[in-house]
């Protein structure tokens, strides 16, 4: 699922220790560029905080997650970015174009020369 909108608040960064290690959370606010624009709490997890290279103020389009979980008779709903991309970045393809170079072989229309 993917969420258009502008960074409108970074929350400071959370660490701590768990079961499986060091952990490290962000959370960021991002409002929708709708007609009724709403806020949405996004949470980045671990090296994705880096690489998102969040910034304030910024329009972005967020690949998200969203789960929820019950906990003692009450439900939880976590949406987790897992994409981040500047809204209006352009994407450039590093792939080889599909044209071919011309060739020095007679057209095909041609009888062959032998």
């Amino acid at each position: 699922m993917e969420l258009e909108g502008k960074i409108i608040q970074l929350n400071p960064l959370q660490s701590g220790e768990g079961k499986n290690g060091t952990w490290k959370k962000q959370e960021f606010i991002v409002e929708t560029k709708t007609q009724y624009p709403k806020k949405v709490c996004i949470t980045a997890w671990g090296d994705k905080i880096d690489q998102f290279d969040l910034k304030e103020n910024e329009d972005v389009v967020v690949s998200i997650d969203i789960e929820s979980r019950e906990y003692n008779g009450r439900w939880y709903t976590d949406v987790r970015a897992w994409k981040v991309e500047k809204a209006g970045a352009q994407q450039y393809d590093t792939s080889e174009p599909d044209i071919l170079p011309p060739s020095n072989d007679p057209p095909m229309d041609e009888d062959p020369p032998f």
